[in-house]
């Protein structure tokens, strides 16, 4: 599994340390993790994907999306490669963050073809309502209305939906039983199971006090609540708290025929691996950074082998960590470097502009966390590449 060692100095260049002094930092030996999945699966596992921007669109970054769909779309054949699913236009492909609802839907509707080229890879896309502005939503019948628009717009895609949370709900959602009115009333109308996403305020703080309380142990009773009246109509739940006690006390609650998807970017390794009453499957963030690493770990696991399922995602938990780190919002930027780092985009540039959210010291640290859990696919291109972007932030090779 693991490279010849290379000698120590091959690969080296200069970083910034927390105490305002530069270092020598010298690669370690680099792994290497097939490019296809080898072997089978028994967790169903997503990578909630980023989008490529286009750096030479003549658009303002902090107003207008303008999107690489060739190298877009095919970082999404590079996810199917390795027998990950896809979740489309989710937080992590920067919705309702730089991206808006028309140009989600476009990625949807390509990323929903590409899937059927393949002959059925598995992408599953979020519905929510973010074309609704919160200030423009006076009623819950208008939270209703706007789920069921992008609800029907997907499945008239041929997708299979995401329903994301709602920040118009979040705004005017006054208690548990307005959550329970719109949750009922789209999910009566669809027309295959979805995934229901509960997205933490530490993702999205305009999601604070979601389900109608600010306690989360109240809140938690009317999701649950909520999902298993209506379990016909669930595939899932992903929980993204960031808190592994409360996904798996919820896990331990669904009704069994309802999927726990981790999308705790803190803890999943555990969370997936499971316990003697059951685990997680995984919709994460972070897999889009991990992929190949975590393919083969997945299949690992199926294989028996748990020791070599933790012996490859362990590692990668310190960089998750830090990609995901408060605010948490801007983890995009940490996932979108790491796609440069590994080649697959050219340039460092993001939708709205977040490539400047993250402080040169948090990517130095990001550079040496990746490296040290072998997820540089190319050390080379990697240092490379960094050493680019030390030097327009001051930092000559």
């Amino acid at each position: 599994m693991n490279k010849p060692v290379l000698p120590v100095s091959s690969y080296q260049l200069k970083l910034p340390t927390a105490d305002g002094g530069i270092e020598t930092y010298r690669l370690a030996a680099s792994r290497t993790f097939p490019a296809r999945l080898e072997g089978t699966l028994n967790r169903v596992a997503f990578s909630a994907a980023h989008v490529v921007a286009d750096p030479l669109a003549d658009v303002d970054l902090w107003l207008a999306a303008a999107v690489d769909w060739d190298k877009t779309i095919a970082f999404r054949e590079h996810v199917w490669d390795l027998g990950l699913g896809v979740a489309e236009a989710m937080d992590t492909a920067q919705r309702g963050m730089g991206l808006d609802w028309p140009t989600s839907l476009e990625l949807i509707q390509r990323s929903v073809r590409a899937a059927k080229a393949r002959g059925g890879a598995l992408v599953f896309s979020g519905a929510g309502t973010d074309h609704l502005a919160p200030e423009d939503a006076k009623t819950i019948d208008d939270v209703i209305r706007a789920y069921e628009e992008q609800v029907a717009a997907v499945e008239k895609a041929g997708g299979r939906i995401i329903l994301m949370a709602s920040r118009a709900l979040a705004k005017i959602g006054r208690n548990p039983d307005d959550y329970a009115r719109v949750y009922d009333r789209v999910l009566s109308q669809v027309r295959e199971g979805v995934i229901i996403h509960w997205l933490g305020d530490m993702f999205d703080p305009a999601l604070a006090n979601y389900w109608g309380t600010q306690n989360l142990d109240e809140a938690m009773d009317v999701a649950v609540g909520v999902i298993n009246a209506n379990a016909a109509k669930v595939d899932g739940v992903k929980v993204s708290l960031l808190d592994k006690r409360r996904e798996i006390d919820m896990r331990r609650r669904l009704d069994k025929n309802v999927k726990m998807y981790t999308g705790d970017d803190f803890n999943y390794a555990e969370l997936i691996a499971g316990d003697e009453q059951g685990f997680s499957h995984a919709l994460l963030g972070i897999f889009d950074a991990i992929a190949p690493a975590a393919s083969y770990a997945l299949s690992r696991l199926a294989a028996g082998d748990e020791a070599g399922f933790h012996d490859v995602l362990g590692p990668t938990l310190q960089l998750s960590r830090h990609i995901f780190q408060a605010p948490t919002r801007f983890y995009k930027t940490g996932i979108v470097f790491m796609a440069w780092l590994n080649g697959h985009q050219d340039h460092f540039t993001m939708v709205g502009g977040q490539e400047s959210a993250r402080s040169t010291l948090h990517l130095a640290e990001l550079f040496r966390l990746a490296d040290k859990a072998g997820l540089l696919a190319n050390p080379e291109l990697a240092t490379r590449r960094m050493k680019v972007l030390l030097a327009l932030r001051g930092i000559e090779a």
